[in-house]
C-alpha cells in the first residue's frame, strides 16, 4: 500500500497564509522522511481557509526542500490558464528535478467545454517531437517528462483520464459515492488504451489521526464545523478546538456537518488504518492519497506521523526524529 499526501495549506484560527505555507513546507520535509510516495499541493482562490493559490509555485518550493518523494499539484486548474503557460512550468519543474515530478489538472475554475482538448494539448506539449511551431513551442522539453494525472469526482473524469493512458485520482473526500464506479471505468478505459501498461488510480481521502479517540473527535469537530460552514457560504479560517467547543451549532451546520462526517475517517491508528485498508480494497487501488485539516499545523504534523508509523512506512523503520510542523 502506497501513502500519500494531498496538502490544501489549510489556515487556521489565528494564523495567517504565510504561516500556513511554511507550515506546508515543513510538513512536506516530514512525509520526505518517513516514506510517504508523494506530497501534492493544491489550488484555491478567495478562500479564507486555504492558502494555496500558486500549486506550481509551492511544488517548486517542496521540490527544492526535499530530496526523495514525488511532489506534484493537485492540481493545476487548467481552465484558468493556456496550456502552453503549464507546460512550461512543468517543464521547467521537470528539468530541475527530473523523475519527480506529478502534473495534476483539474477542469474547474472556469469554462470547462474544450478541457478534453486542452488537456490533449498539453500532453503533446510535454513529449519529446510535440508541436514546434514557433511561439506554441516549449523552449526546453525535459530528458524525463512530468507524469499526468487528471483528478475528478466522477465516471466522466475517470473515462476521460483512461483514454487519454494519464493518472486518475478520485475526490473521495468531495463525493465519495461514485468512487467505486469511476476507478472501474477509469481502469477500463485505461486498459483499453494502454493494454498492459497503466497506474489503476489513487483514492484521494480526509482523516485525521491523534494518539486518543477523544482527541481525534476534536478535531474531527473542527474539520465539520469548518465544512459545514463553508457549505453554507460561510468561508473561514478552520476553527480551534477551543472554538468549537464553544460553538451553538445550528440545524443546517448539524446537517451538514453529518452529510460530511459520511466521507471522513477519524481515530486512533488502531482504528484509522483498517478502515482505510478496507477502502482502498473496497475501491481496487493500490494507493490512498490522505488530506487533513486541522487549525494546529503540529496537530497536522502529528497525524501525518501516526498515519506513517500505521503502515509501517520506510521512514518510521529507521527510527529517525520527525521535527514537528511550525506555524
Amino acid at each position: 500500500m502506497r501513502i500519500s499526501v494531498l496538502d490544501q495549506s489549510p489556515v487556521g484560527e489565528g494564523h495567517t497564509g504565510a504561516d500556513a505555507l511554511r507550515a506546508s513546507l515543513d510538513l512536506a520535509r516530514d512525509a520526505d522522511r518517513l516514506g510517504f510516495t508523494r506530497y501534492w499541493v493544491a489550488e484555491h482562490h478567495h478562500s479564507p481557509g486555504f492558502a494555496g493559490s500558486a500549486p506550481e509555485m509551492l511544488a517548486g518550493a517542496v521540490l527544492a526542500a526535499t530530496d526523495r518523494i514525488r511532489v506534484g499539484t493537485g492540481g493545476v486548474l487548467l481552465p484558468r490558464y493556456p496550456a502552453l503557460k503549464v507546460a512550461e512550468v512543468f517543464a521547467v519543474l521537470s528539468a530541475l528535478h527530473p523523475g519527480r515530478v506529478d502534473m495534476g489538472i483539474g477542469r474547474s475554475g472556469g469554462p470547462a467545454g474544450d478541457f478534453p482538448e486542452r488537456l490533449r494539448e498539453l500532453r503533446a506539449l510535454l513529449r519529446p517531437g510535440g508541436p514546434d511551431d514557433g511561439p506554441r513551442a516549449v523552449t526546453a522539453v525535459p530528458p524525463v517528462q512530468p507524469e499526468l494525472w487528471l483528478l475528478g469526482a466522477s465516471a466522466g473524469s475517470a473515462r476521460a483520464a483512461g483514454e487519454l493512458g494519464v493518472g486518475y485520482a478520485f475526490a473521495h473526500f468531495l463525493v465519495p459515492g461514485p468512487g467505486v464506479q469511476a476507478l472501474h471505468a477509469y481502469r477500463s478505459a485505461q486498459a483499453r488504451a494502454v493494454p498492459g501498461d497503466g497506474h489503476g488510480g489513487v483514492l484521494a481521502v480526509r482523516a485525521v489521526l491523534a494518539d486518543t479517540q477523544a482527541r481525534a473527535e476534536e478535531l474531527a469537530g473542527s474539520m465539520l464545523l469548518w465544512r459545514a460552514r463553508k457549505d453554507l457560504g460561510d468561508d473561514r479560517p478552520l476553527p480551534s478546538t477551543a472554538s468549537v467547543r464553544a460553538h451553538r451549532w445550528t440545524g443546517l451546520e448539524a446537517e451538514r456537518a453529518a452529510e460530511r462526517r459520511r466521507s471522513m475517517i477519524f481515530g486512533t491508528p488502531e482504528e484509522v488504518v483498517p478502515r482505510l485498508r478496507a477502502l482502498a480494497e473496497e475501491h481496487g487501488v493500490s494507493e490512498l492519497m490522505v488530506n487533513t485539516l486541522t487549525q494546529d499545523p503540529a496537530d497536522r504534523a502529528r497525524s501525518y506521523r501516526l498515519l506513517a508509523e500505521g503502515f509501517g512506512l520506510s521512514g518510521t523503520r529507521s527510527g529517525a526524529p520527525v521535527a514537528a510542523a511550525a506555524g
